[in-house]
């Protein structure tokens, strides 16, 4: 463990060092949670401190495969317990686990929130939680590796660890310069975002955060209302644009501002995939939402229909509108929306859409050979064709995900007594959505929630953001005899 600790002692002190933003902002403008701040940085620092203390002997270059895996895990745990501090001490969480759910919420980019009145918080408060949001969107490890110099394959196995999927392409040889470049454009993003909803009627303060929190897919806002509460169609559209782009890969929008064209987009099948899905939700609920009544106009309609097919689908979860107001099918097709994600190397959650469409060739290959049994199965994906190995996978996946999702619907049953809360709360947890159905609905908050069903919750957030493997390995057998062994 002296590895591991150590690790956390470095992003103890790196939280606690980030922390000091909003501390210098309350500061300055004499806010009265400046000295949560102040206590919570002397806390985060003191445990760092202590970590690096007991793993001074160690080196990060010879970490094994189990100690990255226990030590990506055990990072956004250790980075939402002390970032949870401040809502603990200046009095707006009741308790500890009220803080640790808004915390863990916000750097796993889930924007599921406790607060009721966000109009009564301290504006350094708010700006806090929009600065977990942003984060977690990119990932402390893949920030990490621009300030810290691993040694070996330290540095890889932990960008792998904390961002698992169908590939992990770098784009530079040198990984740190692979995540500058990642960060560098995510950074442009917010800039360009923040400037546009200013134009739209948003004060800094507001396009700041709003920001955030659509670059990151987080959704957390500075307003009970949430969007809606701007009564801007420009912001609304101009944001559903922004959560589109964050929903796609990341390469893809790094070989675009290179090479200076969007073939790549247009190329890359899971971008052309995920486009047709967003697309095909917006218009089915738009439709549906206009001719029930529920919007009054075909434009308000649209507007409406689309932003919150591409909130969910991203997983930002904003809020425009009360649609627990709307038809039946519209929010049948918005439960469906909790779950695909964006695409990988986004910084969207969820099951992602290379998965879906992977499964989708492998269902309908299977369908082939059924009709054809000498038939040779090839899993063709854009230029190439899928591995076996890729395709277990894929498939592996998919059955770890609902599984832990009926495990957590089950658990959560145990404190929830309305199935459609707990059924709908597990899934915007576990696919990182943050808004949800029945006592979760647009107009509501986790605070009525159970204190267990609160930790349950952040459980499956966790295991959403690092994509089931990287946490789930840590209650396997197979880890305990064999991941901690060096290699």
């Amino acid at each position: 463990m002296r590895v591991v600790l150590k690790f956390l002692g470095c992003m103890a002190i790196f939280i606690s060092g980030y922390m000091t933003i909003p501390f210098l902002v309350a500061a300055v403008i004499e806010g009265e949670d400046q000295y949560a701040f102040a206590w919570s940085i002397f806390v985060g620092v003191s445990v760092g401190v202590a970590f690096l203390y007991f793993g001074r002997r160690s080196a990060f270059s010879k970490m094994s495969v189990g100690e990255v895996f226990m030590s990506v895990s055990l990072t956004w745990v250790a980075a939402s317990a002390i970032s949870a501090f401040p809502y603990w001490l200046y009095g707006v969480a009741l308790t500890y686990t009220d803080a640790f759910f808004e915390s863990m919420s916000g750097f796993t980019t889930t924007g599921a929130t406790i607060f009721y009145n966000l109009d009564d918080l301290p504006h350094c408060l708010l700006t806090w939680r929009a600065m977990t949001h942003w984060l977690g969107g990119m990932g402390i490890i893949g920030l990490t590796l621009v300030m810290l110099p691993f040694a070996g394959a330290s540095g890889l196995k932990m960008y792998s660890a904390e961002s698992p999927g169908m590939t992990h392409e770098k784009i530079t040889p040198r990984l740190q310069q692979t995540a500058l470049y990642l960060w560098g454009i995510y950074f442009a993003f917010t800039a360009a975002l923040t400037f546009l909803l200013m134009l739209g009627g948003m004060d800094f303060f507001e396009a700041l955060n709003h920001s955030m929190a659509t670059v990151s897919t987080g959704g957390f806002s500075t307003a009970s209302e949430g969007i809606a509460s701007f009564r801007s169609p420009f912001c609304e559209i101009v944001i559903i644009v922004f959560m589109y782009i964050s929903g796609a890969n990341f390469v893809l929008h790094f070989y675009a501002i290179k090479n200076g064209t969007l073939k790549n987009y247009f190329r890359d099948p899971e971008f052309r995939f995920y486009t047709a899905v967003v697309a095909g939700f917006s218009v089915l609920m738009s439709f549906d939402v206009y001719f029930s009544g529920a919007e009054s106009s075909p434009l308000a309609a649209a507007r409406s229909g689309a932003f919150q097919v591409v909130s969910f689908i991203t997983t930002t979860g904003f809020v425009s509108s009360n649609y627990d107001l709307w038809p039946h099918f519209a929010r049948a097709l918005l439960f469906i929306c909790l779950f695909p994600g964006g695409c990988a190397g986004s910084t969207a959650g969820g099951i992602k859409h290379i998965r879906i469409l992977v499964m989708l060739r492998h269902i309908r290959r299977q369908i082939s050979r059924t009709l054809n049994p000498r038939s040779v199965l090839v899993y063709p994906v854009g230029d190439g064709a899928l591995e076996p190995a890729v395709m277990s996978s894929c498939m592996a996946f998919f059955g770890l995900f609902f599984i832990v999702y009926a495990l957590g619907t089950f658990a959560v049953c145990l404190f929830e007594p309305d199935f459609l809360t707990a059924l709908s709360g597990a899934a915007t947890a576990l696919g990182n959505v943050g808004p949800a159905f029945g006592r979760l609905g647009a107009e509501s908050t986790f605070s009525g929630q159970a204190w267990q069903a609160k930790w349950i919750y952040s459980f499956l957030m966790l295991c959403g953001r690092l994509e089931l493997y990287t946490v789930i390995a840590l209650f396997s057998g197979a880890f305990w005899r064999e991941g901690i062994m060096e290699e």
